[in-house]
């Protein structure tokens, strides 16, 4: 029986009862499966067993890892080891990781972890209701399709480790075997750091967006937009790194330089007032962090808070 999501599909297929004590499971074989199976092998892991949504995938993610069995059953390829990953779609998380305990494909000996970045290890509970140890592992990276050769994403990047003490503890050794940088947060705190996450990059994109488009509004096509601009988002990042956020910020509000904003916010409003809010909502924000300056001129405080009210 093959998971897809809580749908079970029938199928023939040899199990093997062997469980490979070094060996690791992958369930769910799509970009990160198939990467975190290519790389742990590189890494001295031995791949076990494979299973996903269709026999191919399962038998691609083998065939770059260098090994190990597919099956169509979850739960039969879980049998085989006790380190399994299950790195499917979020939404499949659970109903996979049920029917695989409902199948008896965990055990006291069994270390699981998920890879989403959004949801915690609490989704695991059958697995730990197994007696497993579980956890979630989440390396802050953007994963193209996996081609043969190509340098390891997880390589000196950040990666989250959460769940029972005894994941924890393996996941820290997982993400150093991966060359990642590993950190543990508190369970309850997945979504925030997962926000967190979204802000730093979706957002940042949203945006650089925008200031693209005010800059374009000027004649500019975006490439020479970006061009214009790029030294400058890459110079903020530095100041960040160097100074941190609130030493970083330079411009208008934490000059108080009221009579700036109310030229930029006149502007704003008459060409392009699809972005009139969202000025004034990061002026805000960006007041507060003023706030916390020595050298931020207090006297502007009011009439720049004025200026950058919604309208109603």
């Amino acid at each position: 029986m093959l998971m897809r999501c809580g749908k079970a599909v029938s199928h023939q297929m040899h199990m093997n009862t062997n469980k490979t004590q070094k060996g690791f499971c992958v369930i769910g074989c799509g970009r990160v499966g198939t990467h975190l199976a290519v790389h742990l092998t590189g890494r001295g892991y031995q791949p076990a067993a494979f299973s996903s949504k269709t026999f191919a995938s399962a038998q691609n993610a083998a065939f770059h890892a260098g090994g190990g069995r597919v099956f169509e059953n979850a739960a039969d390829a879980a049998k085989t080891c006790e380190l399994i990953f299950i790195t499917t779609p979020d939404i499949c998380i659970v109903p996979v990781c049920d029917q695989i305990a409902a199948d008896g494909g965990f055990n006291e000996s069994s270390v699981v972890f998920h890879l989403s970045g959004a949801l915690s290890s609490e989704l695991l509970v059958s697995a730990q209701k197994a007696g497993a140890e579980t956890g979630s592992l989440h390396p802050l990276q953007a994963f193209a399709p996996y081609e043969p050769g190509q340098a390891s994403p997880f390589t000196g990047i950040n990666m989250s480790v959460e769940g029972t003490s005894g994941a924890a503890s393996l996941g820290k050794k997982i993400a150093a075997a991966l060359q990642a940088r590993a950190f543990t947060i508190p369970t309850d705190a997945k979504t925030l750091y997962h926000a967190a996450a979204v802000v730093a990059s979706n957002y940042l994109v949203t945006l650089e967006h925008v200031a693209l488009a005010l800059l374009e509004q000027t004649g500019l096509d975006q490439a020479r937009a970006y061009e214009i601009l790029a030294p400058l988002i890459q110079g903020t990042l530095g100041n960040i790194a160097s100074k941190g956020s609130v030493d970083a910020l330079t411009g208008p509000v934490v000059r108080g330089d009221a009579a700036v904003i109310a030229r930029h916010l006149a502007d704003i409003d008459k060409k392009m007032p699809q972005f009139s809010g969202v000025y004034r909502l990061l002026g805000q924000h960006t007041l507060d962090i003023a706030r916390l300056r020595k050298d931020f001129p207090k006297e502007a405080d009011q009439q720049i808070s004025d200026l950058l009210k919604n309208d109603t």
